[in-house]
C-alpha cells in the first residue's frame, strides 16, 4: 500500500492533514486492516482540548476496542458526526474518512510526525 504524501502520520497509526493551523485527523489503512470491521467510534465533543500523544477517543471493531491518540495539541472545532451512524466508512476509505478537525495550539507538534516514506518504513519493520 502506498500512503498519501499530503498526510502526516503517527507511530500509533493516526493520520493528519495539515491546512494552516487546522488539522484533520483519521486512522490509517494499516490501522483499519488490523482492527477489521469497525462497528463504533467514540469521539470527543466540539470544544474539547486535545493533547498530542494523549487518548482522544476509541474505535471498536468486531475484534477489539482501540484507543485513538491525538497527533497534535489543540481544540476540536468539528466532529464527523456521520461516523455515529456509519462507522464502517473508516474501513472503506480510511485516508478520506476523517474523525475530528483540530485548531492547533502548538504548530511544533507537526514536526514530530512522520511523512509517508517514514511511515511506510515503520510498517516494513
Amino acid at each position: 500500500m502506498s500512503y498519501p504524501t499530503d498526510l502526516k502520520y503517527t507511530k500509533d497509526h493516526e493520520w493528519i492533514r495539515l491546512e494552516g493551523d487546522t488539522g484533520t485527523i483519521g486512522i490509517t489503512d494499516f490501522a483499519q486492516q488490523q482492527l477489521g470491521d469497525v462497528v463504533y467510534v467514540e469521539l470527543p465533543a466540539q470544544g474539547t482540548m486535545l493533547t498530542a500523544g494523549q487518548v482522544f477517543g476509541t474505535i471498536e471493531s468486531v475484534k477489539a476496542v482501540s484507543e485513538l491518540f491525538a497527533p497534535v495539541t489543540g481544540e476540536v472545532v468539528e466532529v464527523n458526526s456521520g461516523l455515529k451512524d456509519k462507522p464502517e466508512d473508516v474501513n472503506g476509505k480510511p485516508h478520506e474518512t476523517w474523525m475530528v478537525k483540530v485548531k492547533m495550539s502548538n504548530g511544533g507538534d507537526a514536526g514530530a510526525l512522520l511523512d509517508a516514506t517514514a511511515y511506510e518504513a515503520l510498517l516494513a519493520k
